[in-house]
């Protein structure tokens, strides 16, 4: 047994067991306190509840709780290991809603959603998922297994009336887009002109190249490997999202698919991007290998083979891409105007405020909180400097305080300006100064 895995197993089996617990946010030491608190006080805030829909806002938690839903199909390089075992990942989710953004979080791992084959049957986790809805304030979707996945969220947003992300697909799409944009901006590149090399057609992959086009890359640009080889035209195996991707092309094996391309995105399996490979690619290429714990190419490889711009998913190399700089912003920001979805608008806002806070100088306050935080990246020099972007830093890293609040500001600000908030913000600069009030309160 290695020694992170004795670590780790060490960190949730020590007492009490898990990684999250629920707290009091109102006194109960009293007679008059229980009394309030339930029977009979309670049946007051009932009632208003039974007149207006709208004040369980008020008198319960609902506006500050998500729900992360998983069935355990697709659980981060695991794959369908069940929900019981996908646990431990959703505690972790609930564990960075609170941490990042002061969110009430509650993993739920459900079972019995599954068709014959032992894959989620779309009908039955909708069923089981959209009953949620007057308990939570939104819902986050995590390791689905795809193509179900897709018609899951889609049909939940059409059926629910509160924000449904599916983080696998949209949170990637994210930062991977912010990071895009600011490694571009360094290597003088323009999206619609880059050439894509796509290394995995599931969720992640699929849902990353559609954001990128909806943000201006060209769809033709894209050449998609999944684990039989490229998406062409040829192939009869291919379902509906797979087939936006399909080519008349040529190029079978992802050697062929990287050819003068520009940037790599890899969303599949350790060490499938070689270093000839990268030497076949456009000048100063850009790749983000994105496969974890384990990358399709490590960045000393990469750097070494010519790359120009390198990320990993993983936070002990530069570039992080990493959900967690996404979602709890986003969820933030979406709860705090009681938005009635995440849609394109917001999302795209999301991706622009990472870009945005990556380019801007880093205040000394700043640089000693990510000095504190990530002590190998300080003594190698990353946040001494001016700051702002540049190739090993064309994303902020996770524990910079300003993005939680910058990113629900940004998303905010979108779902006011795109009709789905159903509370008003009138000064977003004092909003994004509250937010920053209340994470340091919080984590004090």
């Amino acid at each position: 047994m290695d020694e992170l895995t004795k670590k780790a197993l060490a960190y949730h089996a020590q007492s009490p067991r898990g990684k999250v617990a629920v707290k009091l946010t109102k006194p109960c030491a009293t007679g008059e306190d229980l009394a309030l608190a339930y029977t009979p006080g309670v049946a007051k805030p009932c009632l208003e509840i039974k007149e207006n829909k709208c004040d369980v806002y008020t008198y319960t938690g609902k506006g500050n709780t998500v729900a992360v839903v998983s069935d355990g199909t697709a659980v981060l390089g695991l794959g369908n290991i069940g929900p019981e075992a996908g646990m431990p990942v959703m505690e972790g989710k609930a564990v960075l809603f609170k941490r990042f953004a002061d969110i009430d979080a509650m993993a739920l791992c459900l079972g019995k959603v599954f068709n014959e084959q032992g894959r989620t049957d779309p009908a039955k986790l909708i069923a089981a998922v959209e009953t949620l809805e007057p308990s939570f304030g939104g819902i986050n979707l995590e390791d689905i297994g795809a193509p179900a996945c897709f018609e899951v969220e889609t049909t939940l947003k059409e059926r629910m009336g509160i924000p449904v992300f599916h983080d696998d697909q949209h949170g990637t799409a994210i930062i991977s887009f912010a990071a895009i944009q600011n490694a571009l901006l360094v290597l003088g590149k323009k999206l619609a002109d880059c050439k894509f090399a796509v290394s995995g057609a599931g969720a992640a992959g699929i849902s990353c190249c559609e954001f990128y086009i909806s943000a201006g890359a060209t769809r033709e640009n894209f050449t998609m490997c999944d684990s039989k080889g490229v998406l062409h035209t040829g192939r009869t195996d291919l379902n509906p999202q797979k087939q936006r991707f399909a080519r008349n092309t040529d190029a079978r094996t992802l050697a062929d698919a990287v050819k003068e391309a520009d940037i790599f995105l890899g969303f599949s399996a350790p060490g499938c991007l070689t270093p000839a490979m990268v030497r076949t690619m456009a000048p100063n290429p850009v790749i983000f290998a994105m496969a974890n714990p384990t990358p399709e190419i490590f960045p000393d490889e990469a750097l070494s083979a010519g790359a120009a711009v390198v990320g990993t998913g993983r936070s002990d190399f530069p570039n992080q891409i990493n959900n967690v700089l996404g979602f709890p912003g986003i969820f933030r920001g979406a709860l705090d105007v009681r938005a009635k979805d995440i849609n394109q608008a917001m999302k795209l806002a999301a991706s622009e405020a990472l870009a945005e806070i990556a380019r801007e100088p880093v205040p000394a306050k700043i640089k000693a909180i990510l000095a504190a935080a990530y002590p190998a990246d300080a003594a190698g020099g990353m946040f001494d400097g001016p700051g702002g972007v540049r190739k090993d830093c064309v994303i902020p890293k996770p524990f910079d305080p300003r993005v939680v609040p910058h990113v629900a500001r940004r998303v905010a600000e979108a779902a006011v300006r795109s009709g789905v908030a159903q509370l008003e913000i009138r000064d977003f600069d004092a909003y994004e100064e509250s937010v920053a009030a209340r994470l340091a309160a919080a984590n004090r």
